[in-house]
């Protein structure tokens, strides 16, 4: 069954999108201004999934934890959730009747698929992250642009691996870093959140959840809003020390051998200005690596 201390229950996210939904986005028509929530009631819900509404409360109330698939798949649609909204919603709802929940590994290991790719892409910033945000790798490139302040060698054992959600929340200096931080850190919750669901009993996940809870309010609140965001592209700014302003696209490359795993590049339009930035900072980190970052290379092909 889902830990409510890490995805949350199938309750918990379908009470949260509900009130989100007013009856006017519904298609419904309102009667009474004197509504208690703006968001759609339980009834209303279920009339526009087409179940009962007694079924629908059980359900929310975790009564019932035998929804179909074509009934959450009603849901979703009522609820106008995306395709990543939808899969986190099936996640939740499987229970121990459904098919068995994959578990992530004690200790993860960069692909090596995935390692030789960002070795290979010349001049790009690049990382590997894993499903708990763990920096399981990154080029010089990668470790100069987000993590510059940390040591290169970082996260060649598990014990020193950088995470991003806590560099996000909990370092000011990476926190200075982005300067749309808001923008960045729903995307890495909401990131976190979907990975939840299909982990559910990650107890290092929940240890994860639990710190950056504690480290602050805000991660604490974004993660009480039950929104997850697909981990592929979005476009940040930055504010780097060493090139000034620049504009980043960070996508997220993923394969079938791996579960959670992404090779994360971070690029700008040639020509732009952000383009020049990160030649720029190219041109300071160098083409030869240092002893440190070689070791670092070493290491991570062999944990």
């Amino acid at each position: 069954m889902t830990s409510p201390k890490i995805a949350g229950t199938l309750g918990e996210f379908l009470q949260a999108h509900r009130a989100r939904v007013t009856p006017a986005q519904a298609g419904l028509r309102r009667y009474s201004d004197r509504r208690r929530v703006e968001g759609l009631r339980r009834e209303e819900l279920a009339m526009l999934a087409g179940v009962s509404s007694s079924y629908y409360t059980r359900l929310e109330q975790g009564q019932s934890r035998h929804a179909s698939p074509q009934v959450l798949d009603a849901l979703a649609a009522a609820l106008g959730l995306d395709d990543t909204e939808r899969l986190h919603l099936h996640s939740l709802a499987t229970d121990g009747t459904g098919p068995r929940r994959i578990r992530r590994p004690a200790v993860e290991k960069p692909e090596p698929g995935l390692l030789e790719l960002m070795h290979a892409i010349g001049p790009v910033p690049a990382m590997i992250i894993g499903a708990r945000k763990d920096v399981l790798a990154w080029n010089p490139l990668g470790h100069a642009l987000i993590a510059g302040h940390l040591p290169a060698d970082a996260p060649a054992t598990p014990a020193g691996r950088p995470n991003i959600a806590k560099l996000v929340f909990l370092d000011p200096e990476a926190r200075e870093l982005f300067a749309d931080w808001d923008a960045k850190a729903r995307a890495d919750v909401g990131c976190l959140r979907l990975f939840a669901g299909r982990f559910p009993d990650d107890p290092a996940l929940a240890e994860l959840v639990g710190a950056l809870a504690v480290g602050g309010p805000e991660f604490a609140a974004m993660w009480a809003d039950h929104r997850v965001t697909a981990c592929a592209s979005s476009i940040h700014e930055l504010r780097h020390p060493l090139v000034g302003r620049l504009t980043v696209t960070e996508q997220a490359l993923s394969t079938a051998d791996t579960i959670g795993q992404r090779l994360i590049t971070y690029t700008a339009p040639a020509g732009s200005p952000s383009a020049e930035g990160l030649s720029l900072l190219s041109q300071l980190v160098g083409d030869a690596e240092g002893p440190a970052t070689r070791a670092a290379r070493r290491q991570s092909q062999t944990i």
